[in-house]
């Protein structure tokens, strides 16, 4: 395909309450979208950096900056892009995963609408719905924790993820457990912890975890491996997995028995896609982590969670976990389970007025 443009749309979208997490908390989303277009069809993408660095090194505005003056200019300027080659034109901009993931996104979902195939099916998705999971973030009390996970679990979710940092952790857990007896149950500590903390993330293991996701550092690998060898509860990494050689070397060291896989924090579904053949051929379980994804993003998610390797529930939520109106048809659960998407490329699409009205600024790059 020849890109004649590329638009980046900046939409502000409301959470439908905080979401408070060990590095801050969200009351809004400032979301990034990227439309390819071609002369056969245009495709979106949608890029999951936040507004701020902290979860990673990365933040939208400094995504919109690198995807307007470098990537899409040399997407633009190549001849016969294709999703696959997307990548490899461009590696010389180092770093800067989200970006190119949303860029990437866009031109798999032109590519595949162009030929009228779906993501799930691109992808190697097996089945036709997920299971979905939730994430709670951190409360003010137990009292208000344990009202948001019942509420979770009434409307059908199938696992219950809870933020966790220091001096929130023990005591939450056991509450949650003791009042909801045998659910799903995982945490996720953001790299809020050190290895001095090994005695209490010991503690968690009385509560009969799915996993820890990313107690500690995300570039330490060979504490969480030292870590792994302390507990017994699985030590699932996210921040730590931004390739297929990342998530290569965190089994080696056995310093994972799970992994999360974000596309956008690895560079992209074909990436992900990568990482789950390799976790798949070392027994490794795998599942769909989430970054508050509008429906654009979710579609993607969903397809990919499809795939044979996603043994466990994800954070593909419904999209009324997080926002009252979403920019696309709106996710919804069935029986705990979220369908995936059969139309051509992600298989939604925005919704006009929903874009009108949550847009903040719209920029048009033309191909020279």
């Amino acid at each position: 395909m020849d890109i004649t443009g590329v638009e980046l749309r900046r939409i502000a979208m409301p959470l439908v309450a905080p979401f408070r997490t060990s590095f801050g908390t969200e009351t809004a989303r400032d979301v990034l979208l990227v439309r390819v277009v071609t002369p056969d069809a245009e495709g979106w993408g949608e890029c999951v950096a936040m507004s701020e660095p902290v979860y990673s090194s990365e933040y939208v505005d400094g995504a919109a900056e690198v995807i307007r003056r470098f990537l899409a200019p040399t997407l633009m300027a190549a001849r016969d892009v294709t999703a696959e080659r997307v990548a490899s034109r461009l590696a010389p901009v180092r770093g800067h995963r989200m970006a190119k993931a949303a860029l990437e996104t866009a031109v798999l979902d032109a590519q595949l609408r162009a030929r009228g195939e779906s993501f799930g099916a691109f992808l190697g998705a097996e089945r036709d719905r997920v299971p979905a999971g939730v994430s709670v973030g951190i409360m003010d009390s137990i009292p208000e924790l344990l009202d948001a996970v019942d509420g979770y679990l009434a409307e059908g979710y199938l696992r219950i993820k809870l933020k966790i940092e220091p001096d929130w952790d023990v005591v939450p857990v056991r509450a949650v457990r003791e009042r909801f007896g045998d659910i799903l149950l995982q945490v996720d500590a953001n790299a809020a912890y050190t290895l001095a903390d090994a005695a209490t993330l010991a503690r968690l293991d009385d509560f009969d975890l799915l996993l820890i996701e990313q107690p500690l550092a995300e570039d330490d690998i060979r504490q969480h491996a030292e870590l792994a060898r302390l507990i017994r509860t699985p030590v699932c990494l996210d921040e730590s997995i931004g390739s297929v050689e990342a998530a290569a070397d965190a089994i080696a060291l056995r310093a994972a028995r799970v992994i999360n896989i974000k596309p956008g924090r690895v560079g992209g579904y074909l990436e992900a896609r990568r990482i789950h053949d390799l976790c798949r051929a070392n027994g490794i379980p795998v599942w769909c982590g989430g970054m508050l994804e509008t429906g654009i993003g979710r579609a993607a998610n969903v397809a990919l969670a499809a795939l044979p390797g996603f043994t466990l529930p994800g954070d593909t939520s419904a999209s009324s976990r997080y926002f009252a109106r979403d920019v696309t048809s709106p996710f919804v659960l069935e029986d705990g389970h979220l369908r995936v998407p059969e139309g051509a490329g992600i298989g939604v699409d925005p919704l006009p007025d929903a874009l009108a009205e949550f847009t903040t600024s719209s920029e048009y790059l033309a191909a020279v």
